[in-house]
This record gives C-alpha cells, structure tokens and sequence, in this order.
C-alpha cells in the first residue's frame, strides 16, 4: 500500500477520499491522539467518581438520653461508657427478627468469652407494651451483658433520633399492631462513639475476631 493511505473495506484510497457507506478516512496518529485524550479524560473520571465519600462524623449517631432498664434502674448514656457495646432496637413482640438478631448477638459475646469487657444494648421501639418487666423475661433467654431500655415515648423517641432509627406502628387485626424499624446493629465503642454498623449475621467466631479490636 502506498505511503499515506489508509484501508477501507479491503480498498486503498488517497487520505481524505470517501468510500460509500463510510465516513472520511481518519489517520492512524489522530486515531491513537483521540484514544490517548480519551484515556486520560477517562482516568480521571475513574478517579474523581472513585474517591471514597468520607463517613459521618462519630457524632452523627449517638448521643446523650434518658431511660430505665429492665432493672428497674434509671440509667443514660454513661451505662455504655468504658467498653464497646452492640445496640440494637426492636421490641418483644416481634416475629422473627428481633429474638434472631438478639440470638446472634449473644452466640458472639459467648464466643468473645465469659470475661470480654463488652456489652449489649436492645432498646425497644414499642415502649408502650414493652415495661422493664417484659424486657426483663424477654432478655432472660440471651447473654446476660444484653440490658434492655425502655422508658416514656418522649425518652424512647428522642433516642431513636439520635441513633437514626426508623420506627412506625402497623396496625393490625382488632387493635393490635406490629412496630416497622430498623434492623442495624451499632457498635459504639468505648467512649461511647459510633463505629460501625456491624454485621451479626456471620459466624460469631469470625464476628469476635473482628471486635477484639475495640476492647
């Protein structure tokens, strides 16, 4: 092929001449110029959609409250300090979720061992029906470092804002009802700032190893 043609549909062709059915002929040196102003125009896409959103601040999710435990005690935010804890909220009457969750957090204190510095926390959604009495029983069944909270709607809500939590009433059949919420388990840590939300669904050996780092 003579120097300064291009080949199109099997065709030689002076550079610029039109083929039928296509477009003007394109040099290979703009071809690979266009491609390398693709490339870089690409990569910095790739890098700028790339960048990590950073996470809330600790103070995002938390914070100070005022409720009784299934003690009987009045107790507030200074009852987390000092070790992490796992919170999570819920109610007794839940179906499955809750008693499932409560489950797999107590598999994974057991399995930290009987002398973990570390704590669980249930908060109820349903304080209405859930007394310290109720929440006592209820507990009775998980790892006894799992403390339940309940307290005036006012007390339990407020908390609920500060930790972020969905929680509704869904009517049901002859004036009872069902409680929609969030279903996230929070591990605050020591000083009692948010961490993460931590993932109890897993094995709990595999659970501990992870949070053998916060004590």
């Amino acid at each position: 092929m003579a120097k300064g043609t291009v080949k199109s549909n099997g065709k030689a062709g002076k550079r610029g001449d039109k083929t039928a059915g296509n477009g003007p002929g394109v040099s290979r040196p703009l071809l690979i110029g266009a491609g390398a102003v693709f490339a870089l125009v690409f990569g910095a896409f790739v890098a700028i959609t790339n960048n990590t959103t950073p996470a809330p601040p600790s103070s995002a999710i938390g914070g100070a409250f005022q409720l009784t435990s299934h003690a009987g005690q009045q107790v507030n935010e200074t009852v987390m300090l000092g070790k992490p804890h796992l919170v999570f909220f819920g109610y007794t009457n839940c179906p499955d979720v809750c008693h499932t969750t409560l489950f797999e957090m107590s598999e994974i204190l057991r399995a930290l061992g009987p002398d973990a510095n570390i704590g669980g926390v249930f908060v109820t959604t349903d304080p209405e029906r859930d007394t310290p009495q109720v929440l006592k029983d209820y507990l009775a069944n998980f790892d006894s470092r799992i403390i339940g909270l309940t307290g005036e709607r006012a007390q339990v809500d407020a908390m609920l804002r500060g930790y972020r939590i969905y929680a509704k009433r869904a009517p049901g059949k002859d004036g009872d009802y069902s409680v929609d919420h969030s279903s996230a388990v929070y591990l605050m840590d020591k000083n009692g700032h948010f961490v993460t939300a931590f993932n109890v669904g897993r094995k709990p050996e595999e659970a501990a190893k992870d949070l053998q780092r916060y004590l």
